[in-house]
């Protein structure tokens, strides 16, 4: 049963939204016509985001005038849902270094930059790895790649698979630490414990037992991609 607090929306059906790639260009900022459809739609069903970034980023993309992104929506899911929010309020978070624990990920991080210096690729620029609360982010050109660099990059990873390479190696290397490596973006992948993808964001909205759970996000199509799981998971 729906709680009180979706009384007001004609429809009980949650409605789920990828962040890069569906509600926003990767790393750009929303559109006003994005907006307004957000909130026609908010007036008739419940809504939430859902995305691989910190909430920082995701604050960023989707902030209108000087609004909040976890106001704007029902639900707001960053990092994957590892912080999470309901109405603007905060719910539990999970921490990957207690999961993981300093000394194991200091000999993860210690591999993975080893492994991208030496890397050929045309370019490099910085910030390889981005560590946040509930993963690790992980990109061999750096995050602080402008969009035009990261769209060649995307392009010379297409044709020569780095990424796939670098996930396989970290698979057999790291293989009793119960961690996913997942391609997705055009830059990175994510390093998380097993079960923590975006499905993980599912367990804060079971207890409303909504009609429908609709996800909408790009690469559903590729079962290394993060997006795979949650538009292929049996709750959506």
């Amino acid at each position: 049963m729906v709680s009180s607090a979706f009384a007001d929306r004609p429809s009980k059906k949650l409605v789920l939204f990828d962040v890069d790639g569906t509600l926003t260009l990767a790393r750009q900022s929303v559109s006003p016509e994005m907006v307004e459809i957000l909130r026609d739609l908010r007036k008739k069903v419940i809504t939430g985001f859902v995305g691989g970034s910190d909430l920082v980023k995701i604050s960023e993309q989707l902030a209108v005038n000087g609004s909040k992104a976890v106001n704007d929506f029902d639900y707001g899911f960053a990092e994957n849902g590892l912080t999470a929010f309901k109405l603007g309020k905060q719910l539990e978070s999970q921490s990957f270094i207690k999961f993981l624990g300093e000394e194991k990920y200091k000999k993860l991080a210690n591999f993975i930059l080893h492994y991208i210096a030496d890397m050929d690729i045309p370019i490099k620029r910085g910030t390889f790895i981005e560590f946040r609360n509930g993963m690790v982010n992980v990109s061999p050109i750096g995050r602080n790649a402008t969009i035009a660099e990261r769209l060649e990059f995307q392009a010379y990873d297409k044709e020569r698979g780095l990424r796939a390479a670098f996930v396989k190696v970290l698979r057999e290397k790291f293989a009793d630490y119960g961690l996913t490596f997942s391609i997705g973006g055009q830059i990175s992948f994510d390093v998380f414990p097993h079960g923590w993808d975006k499905t993980y964001a599912l367990k804060f909205v079971e207890d409303e037992q909504f009609e429908e759970i609709h996800f909408f996000g790009d690469k559903t199509y590729e079962a290394r991609a993060l997006n795979f799981r949650y538009y292929h998971h049996h709750d959506t």
